[in-house]
């Protein structure tokens, strides 16, 4: 009964490649693997027959109505059918019939004449088909009709993820037959697990997936604001592959004519990790899509913005601050005086490149307010030294000298554009040997304006 149930999905599932239009044009080649179970267990009653009629009669069902479907190609791989058991061999696997058009006869000859006796190895069979699927440029898919688990060692589940990771199948899909309850949870870690204890409840759900199957599976991605209404938009997501960490979908959130988001056609198959690219970007996990319906998904992004403003063209070029979360050291992102850039709403500690830096603490983005930081135009200090020699320039704050810069040991004229404050130079001359010769000037920096000073 599971293999029957398995089959259906399969069926389904082929429903879903079929009449899914992932992208707007050509639709993308499917290729379908079925992993065919032909241990010795699938001789044992089930229902009005043995597991193995029931399904070779439901496989080849299932490939006639596959005939007519456009841009899918169909292969077969059997275990457990080319050895007695016992002796246990667990090579025993093989690709039947490859990859290609028009094989559907082919295929369904194969399972007729197919007769029971081996092992199990689904780890081993599952390696192998790596090599089955032409390339990565379809959407490959594995479908395992099985009536029981691993029998030769293998880790099925540890195959099943690294072929995904690899980019070669899609998540499989696992059709069990007649499992019992401690069977069944060692397929879940392998993928898509279906199953079913009678014929009747495999028809229904062979029917289920089926009318699932003839419609696409849509999806609308609702960026939230802090009122939770999907508002937010033109920020660029991306949908991976939870299993995989492939990345499936990249785009720019979008909200159409009618202002709500826009629709998308994404394969159902998957389970989704979506991170929205705000800074810092956000992210949900394990989200899973209904297929033949619209799916919605819910993330909270509420947003504002920060705009760096200094009057005139700035005498440091390129102004830079560096933006962080408050109270945290990772840099979340660097930004040009003069932008406006979109922040996820909350507190932030910003350090301004200027010279000597300028640090704020807890500035509040709220959501669609645009907060500005403007700071004054630095000045202009020019120093004249009799030679080269040592020195630094310090800023007077508070009773106190704070480090700016260290002074060029190697030219005797030198410039520095300095934010408005109380400074002080000290400088000596290379060569002069005594504390004595060290020369202390205080002087005023004041926004666009110079000061020059001889440190003889």
């Amino acid at each position: 009964m599971k293999k029957l149930c398995i089959i259906a999905l399969l069926l389904a599932f082929t429903g879903i490649l079929q009449a899914q239009p992932l992208s707007k044009g050509v639709k993308q080649l499917t290729r379908i693997e079925f992993v065919f179970d032909s241990s010795q267990s699938m001789w044992s009653r089930w229902e009005s027959s043995t597991k193995m009629d029931v399904s070779k009669n439901l496989l080849c069902n299932l490939i006639d109505s596959l005939r007519k479907i456009d841009n899918l190609e169909l292969a077969l791989r059997v275990y457990g059918h080319q050895k007695n058991y016992p002796p246990q061999d667990c090579d025993d696997t093989k690709l039947e019939v490859p990859f290609g058009p028009l094989n559907h006869k082919r295929i369904k000859d194969k399972v007729n004449s197919l007769s029971p006796s081996g092992t199990t190895p689904i780890a081993l069979s599952l390696i192998a088909c790596e090599n089955d699927f032409p390339d990565r440029n379809a959407r490959n898919i594995i479908i395992l009709i099985t009536d029981g688990k691993e029998e030769c060692g293998g880790d099925p589940c540890a195959v099943s993820l690294a072929l995904q990771r690899k980019g070669i199948v899609l998540k499989p899909f696992i059709i069990g037959v007649g499992l019992d309850v401690t069977t069944k949870s060692a397929f879940d870690c392998m993928g898509k697990y279906y199953d079913a204890n009678t014929e009747a409840a495999f028809k229904n759900i062979l029917n289920i997936v089926i009318s699932q199957a003839l419609n696409n599976t849509s999806a609308q991605v609702n960026i939230l604001d802090k009122y939770n209404k999907p508002t937010e938009s033109n920020i660029d997501f991306t949908l991976y592959d939870a299993n995989s960490g492939i990345i499936k979908y990249n785009y720019i959130h979008t909200l159409n004519t009618k202002g709500v988001p826009d629709t998308l056609y994404i394969d159902p198959i998957s389970t989704y990790k979506l991170v929205v690219h705000t800074i810092p970007p956000v992210e949900k996990t394990d989200i899973t899509l209904t297929p033949g319906k619209h799916n919605t998904i819910g993330i909270n992004a509420p947003t504002g913005y920060l705009y760096l403003k200094q009057e005139g063209k700035s005498d440091y070029g390129d102004l830079k601050c560096i933006i962080r979360k408050a109270n945290e050291f990772k840099t979340l992102h660097v930004q040009s005086f003069g932008r406006t850039d979109r922040l996820l709403e909350g507190k932030y500690d910003l350090e301004i490149l200027t010279t000597p830096r300028i640090t704020l603490s807890k500035v509040d983005i709220t959501q669609s307010s645009t907060t500005t930081i403007e700071i004054p135009k630095p000045g202009l200090v020019s120093l004249q030294m009799p030679t080269e020699g040592y020195g630094a320039i310090f800023l007077e704050d508070k009773g106190k000298l704070e480090f700016v810069l260290n002074l060029d040991d190697t030219a005797t004229y030198q410039n520095y554009v300095l934010q408005p404050g109380r400074y002080r130079v000290v400088y000596r001359r290379r060569g002069a040997n005594e504390t004595l010769y060290t020369v202390e000037k205080p002087f005023v920096i004041e926004s666009s304006k110079s000061v020059a000073l001889n440190l003889r």
